[in-house]
């Protein structure tokens, strides 16, 4: 397959079980970028044996490393993907039979499609996990993306563009892998509300878990999914009461912000 200028971005860090998967999938770019914070199980090296650019660089949270990212890339035009995400074929050769054509336009940003993996198997109704639409591919002098410690996402001006094939996302590998995450993602969020100033407002907290679990178990349509459905459910609710939790823990016992950055960075989750 012949090589597009275009930079596939990865942000990494201990991703080894991954990152060959997730590179070796876009076989079209003429640039691969790996944006590394401190990993030490064998990441970087990993992905230098296939063929990318690495970047050691601290963590800045996901929305502003990413941008950190686009201003390293070699090409204007960038394809972002986490390292647990990987083209499927399909989607590759359609990206390179469109992308010619594409680059010549004034289009902003192309829409892609994520399909979900979960304990080991498809989701099969779940909207969320089944045809996401994320906009991934974008001209970085059109779009940027939010300058949020986490859940960023781009914004940009001018057109879209859509593509019909799905990328791959082994959506956290085991329910360990999922706590783990719930840990760091509140961390980061709670810590953007205390920038904003935001109140902490535990009294809707149970409000908060049963909208958030019947949302996602009925009108998201997890309940089709059997029990993966269930626990997906109930796992997001739990999420959306914790990190209120820990705001109202930051704004109460403000040392808990240094120690709990502490205890997170003894399990690298700190970033």
């Amino acid at each position: 397959m012949h090589t597009l200028p275009i930079t596939l971005l990865v942000l990494t860090h201990n991703e080894a079980a991954f990152i060959a998967r997730c590179l070796d999938s876009v076989p079209f770019a003429d640039e691969k970028l790996i944006i590394d914070c401190g990993s030490t199980d064998g990441t970087r090296e990993i992905a230098r044996a296939h063929g990318a650019r690495v970047i050691e660089h601290e963590w800045l949270g996901f929305g502003p490393q990413r941008n950190f990212g686009s201003s390293q890339c070699s090409h204007n035009w960038v394809l972002a993907l986490d390292a647990d995400e990987h083209l499927s074929k399909q989607l590759a050769q359609e990206l390179a039979q469109r992308l010619p054509t594409l680059m010549e336009s004034d289009i902003a940003v192309g829409i892609l499609r994520r399909r979900t993996l979960y304990m080991g198997a498809p989701m099969r109704w779940y909207k969320p996990m089944v045809g996401e639409k994320l906009a991934r591919l974008y001209h970085r002098d059109r779009a940027r993306w939010r300058d949020v410690r986490v859940h960023e996402s781009l914004t940009w001006d001018g057109r879209q563009t859509s593509f019909t094939a799905p990328f791959e996302h082994t959506n956290n590998p085991t329910l360990v892998h999922k706590g783990l995450k719930v840990l760091r993602y509140a961390e980061l969020k709670a810590r953007d509300w205390m920038q904003k100033g935001r109140k902490p407002r535990m009294w809707d907290c149970p409000v908060v878990f049963v909208s958030t679990f019947l949302k996602d178990y009925f009108i998201r349509r997890a309940v089709l999914d059997g029990w993966r459905g269930f626990i997906v459910s109930q796992t997001n609710a739990a999420y959306a009461v914790y990190k209120r939790m820990r705001y109202y823990e930051m704004c109460r016992n403000s040392e808990s912000i240094e120690l709990a950055a502490n205890t997170l960075k003894r399990h690298e989750l700190d970033r």
